[in-house]
């Protein structure tokens, strides 16, 4: 769940192409700080440098006082040789260093992001998400390249310990059947260890802005996301120019029209959209609690209202894209949210959850209308 303020959005994040797209749902005029976060074209590298990746993973082993009177001349147990005993200027006492660990911080702040063995790689965002799409953009932000490609979007989450970079092109693609949408290169990365560095494919819905990063072929799918589980091979995702991540874009972008073309030719009669509502949102016993049925109740209440009436939907209703655009637009704007919910809905896309959510949607949605025989 993401803990992200609407201060922390209004700062730690960049939003570009406001001036085809409108500014971003979680804009703040008041919480922008010394300087705006939107801008009107392409995010130019090297604001993403100064404004999000100005300062470095650093690392350092643990330290704890010891809690008895020892000197630090004692010498470190031989039984354990990853643990010393040394002396910290401004400290009464003398401290072991586990040698065997190291917490990566940031050096501005001094936060700590992760705990991970001595042998961890510290690597910076610059290198992970800026110079490994060095090959798409040039310093202002423009791929050298026949079809024009930019950062759409960068920001920073859980204090820095997430981090992602947006690679998209500006038109818009329309599908004969009525949805337009955009496709983008989501680069993402961590420094506690939550997800490995990764190039994705994903989508953006623009009736809704929703985030889409699913695919009827699996087989498809993967080979639209890369993901990187040693960052010693950082070298390996690197593209070798501006025309193979486009060639990523173009295959992506036509996956997703023609999933939304199968998906709009799926029909879903009344029967079935009730069958759907019950296995997503099953009424619970009757010994259940008043408020935990009231809970579900007005889940499928407002699944009901989305699929018959709400303008995000009801151009598909009746169909199988229906049923996802109803459950992915729930779980966007209308799924209850602790804390900011447009921080939950990035950290949800940057993370790989919403790819997650969608997929389930369709395989049970799929599971339902396809039952076993």
């Amino acid at each position: 769940m993401s803990r992200e303020t609407s201060e922390w959005l209004n700062t730690q994040t960049l939003i570009g192409m406001t001036e085809q797209r409108g500014k971003a749902w979680h804009y703040r005029a008041e919480d922008q700080g010394s300087e705006p976060n939107h801008y009107p074209g392409y995010i130019p590298v090297g604001d993403v440098r100064r404004r999000l990746f100005g300062w470095r993973a650093e690392a350092v082993a643990p330290h704890y006082p010891v809690p008895f009177g020892t000197t630090p001349e004692t010498p470190a147990d031989p039984a354990n040789p990853g643990y010393r005993l040394v002396e910290v200027p401004g400290s009464p006492l003398p401290m072991i260093a586990d040698l065997s660990r190291r917490i990566v911080y940031r050096s501005d702040t001094g936060r700590p992001l992760g705990v991970f063995s001595s042998k961890y790689p510290v690597m910076q965002y610059g290198e992970m998400l800026l110079d490994g799409l060095a090959a798409l953009v040039t310093p202002d932000g423009l791929a050298v390249s026949d079809d024009s490609l930019g950062i759409g979007s960068a920001g920073l989450l859980k204090g820095g310990a997430v981090a992602w970079v947006q690679i998209e092109r500006p038109e818009t693609v329309a599908t004969p059947e009525g949805v337009d949408f955009r496709t983008s290169i989501l680069a993402s990365a961590s420094m506690d260890g939550s997800l490995p560095l990764s190039y994705s494919a994903v989508n953006q819905v623009v009736v809704c802005d929703n985030t889409h990063a699913w695919a009827l072929d699996e087989a498809e799918r993967s080979g639209r996301v890369w993901k990187l589980r040693r960052r010693s091979a950082l070298s390996q995702l690197a593209f070798k120019d501006a025309r193979e991540a486009l060639q990523m874009v173009v295959q992506a972008e036509d996956g997703f029209a023609a999933d939304i073309a199968k998906l709009c030719d799926l029909s879903v009669n009344t029967t079935q959209f009730r069958q759907l509502l019950d296995d997503f949102a099953p009424l619970p016993e009757e010994e259940a609690s008043k408020s935990a049925r009231t809970r579900v109740q007005n889940k499928r209440d407002q699944l009901e209202l989305l699929w018959t009436s709400d303008e995000r939907v009801k151009p598909w209703t009746g169909t199988g894209f229906g049923w996802l655009q109803t459950v992915n637009t729930w779980q966007h704007h209308i799924r209850p949210a602790q804390g900011n919910r447009a921080g939950r809905n990035t950290t949800n896309a940057v993370t790989g959850k919403t790819a997650d959510a969608d997929a389930l949607t369709l395989e049970r949605m799929f599971q339902v209308l396809t039952p076993a025989r």
